[in-house]
């Protein structure tokens, strides 16, 4: 019964590459042409392979609406809260979830740091968009015509002589976050705090979240905790690969 499961998953990714005839199922799954057959049945059955009238076969709908279901019940904060507690503990420094919406880039888990110096961040409060590592990251990943109208409309405040001046430089900044696949804010927003950031990507490959690890430069130097930032992508990754369903490699 397992051997058979695993082969009628197995029709799945295959068709996810483009339609395909009765005799390439079998070819690929290594079975004779009635067992590709069996299987295909029950999967037609259940709405989630379709036969075409080129008698190929497809995805089939109930597929697609079983993913969007499955991905409109994911909690982003409930997968990554045990990895970013983790990562708390591991650092002492202070972690940070965020996500973009509605034209904001909101705090949507804290994980306090271990020394008396508490941030001002609170859950549910909009973060310093033009600074924040965590919105360089979110933005970032926007598509460019998006990216562009949000860095035009943006104030920009000058918390610190390092904060983002305008647009130009954000986009600039935007740039090199895309490339490098993380951020950085060394006092742009307070110029005693320093913090390091790490995308979280759905099974699109999109960033769903950030994360961030922060803290007072009287605690660490920007060296040090840039020397952190490797474990944050990891925690990065196991949460990405946790939210989006992926395997491990």
């Amino acid at each position: 019964m397992s051997q058979s499961v695993g082969r009628a998953l197995a029709i799945l990714p295959m068709l996810a590459e483009g339609p395909a005839g009765l005799d390439q199922v079998a070819a690929r799954l290594g079975v004779h042409k009635t067992t590709a057959m069996r299987l295909l049945r029950t999967l037609r059955e259940h709405g989630l392979v379709y036969r075409q009238d080129d008698q190929r076969y497809r995805l089939g709908a109930r597929l697609f609406a079983l993913a969007q279901a499955a991905a409109e019940s994911l909690d982003v904060r409930e997968i990554a809260h045990p990895h970013l507690v983790r990562l708390g503990e591991a650092t002492g420094h202070t972690v940070h979830l965020a996500v973009y919406e509605d034209r904001e880039v909101m705090y949507i888990d804290k994980v306090d740091s271990r020394y008396p110096v508490r941030m001002y961040s609170r859950i549910g409060r909009p973060v310093a968009i033009t600074v924040a590592a965590v919105a360089k990251l979110l933005l970032a990943d926007l598509p460019e015509p998006e990216r562009r109208a949000v860095a035009e409309r943006l104030d920009y405040p000058m918390y610190t002589p390092r904060s983002t001046p305008d647009a130009q430089a954000l986009l600039a900044e935007l740039a090199t976050v895309r490339e490098q696949g993380w951020a950085t804010d060394f006092g742009g927003h307070e110029e005693s705090i320093n913090c390091i950031g790490a995308p979280i990507r759905g099974a699109d490959g999109r960033t769903a979240a950030a994360c961030s690890l922060s803290a007072p430069n009287v605690v660490v130097t920007a060296d040090e905790l840039m020397a952190l930032l490797p474990q944050l992508r990891r925690t990065a990754a196991a949460i990405s690969d946790d939210y989006s369903g992926r395997v491990p490699v």
